[in-house]
């Protein structure tokens, strides 16, 4: 799918409510990245995945947003195929990609979506497929795992994080998120609410325990990499939004061949055997 940043339909799609733009949060992001928050995403996927590098591996970042952990599995010396649906997140990935390995062969960049089977099966099978928080944001999140576990090949890990069902809570959540989605209102509607809500709340919480207030910010980059503010927009415009119980994520990739190895949270491991 090679469709450019402003794609008609993609807009569309975001004018109409259907979709966030994940992609222009990730630009934000970006002014803020460095190395720590580099290192951090290095870190986390060494831990979760267990191993020490990714060297002679090749890595499929399944919505890739701001690329950072595309960056962070090609540091670590995978050779690293990324995809987004967002025309911006395309972009992030792009610009991080020219910044740190420009023209690097072992480093592939494109538009593509997580529910198109046939593109797909045309990239081939990964020794990491890696798919963080993004599957749950498609609209039809279990075809979209459905299509991520047949990328793992033998002896290969599928990472993926989705949203816990939380009952009454997750549905709640939906309408905050459709709500912000729906058009200027509602969106500056749910971050007057929320985020002086969150800046408050944190205050306070740190007030109590004798903390600066400020280093939660700081400190915040030790999560995987990521900034607080830009997952709090992230988190309150994520749409569409989908969730499932534990036991729903593991016994539907198991039943597709997969073997759970950790899980921690939101987060799972899978490894498909060798045979």
């Amino acid at each position: 799918m090679s469709l450019d940043v402003g794609d008609p339909a993609f807009e569309q799609l975001v004018e109409s409510g259907q979709r966030f733009k994940f992609g222009k949060n990730w630009r934000a992001f970006l002014r803020g990245l460095n190395e720590g928050r580099i290192v951090e995403a290095e870190r986390s996927l060494k831990d979760m995945l267990g191993v020490a590098d990714l060297a002679g591996t090749t890595f499929l970042d399944i919505g890739s947003g701001s690329g950072l952990f595309s960056l962070a599995a090609r540091r670590l010396g995978a050779r690293v195929h990324s995809f987004d649906f967002d025309p911006d997140s395309v972009a992030c990935t792009r610009a991080l990609r020219e910044n740190f390995f420009p023209d690097d062969p072992q480093w592939t960049v494109e538009r593509g979506s997580a529910l198109d089977p046939a593109y797909l099966a045309s990239l081939g099978t990964f020794d990491v497929v890696y798919a963080w928080g993004v599957l749950h944001h498609t609209g039809e999140m279990w075809s979209a795992i459905d299509n991520a576990t047949h990328r793992v090949r033998p002896g290969g890990s599928l990472f993926l994080m989705i949203y816990r069902d939380w009952g009454l809570k997750s549905r709640i959540w939906l309408r905050i998120k459709r709500t912000y989605c729906s058009g200027a209102v509602g969106r500056w509607a749910v971050l007057a609410l929320f985020i002086p809500y969150y800046v408050v709340r944190g205050v306070i919480e740190d007030v109590v325990r004798l903390r600066n207030p400020w280093a939660r910010y700081r400190e915040y980059q030790r999560n995987r990499g990521m900034s607080k503010f830009h997952d709090w927009i992230d988190w309150l415009g994520g749409y569409p939004y989908e969730f499932a119980t534990i036991e729903q994520v593991e016994a539907f990739c198991e039943q597709r061949g997969l073997v759970i190895t950790r899980q921690e949270g939101e987060e799972y491991v899978f490894r498909r055997p060798e045979s």
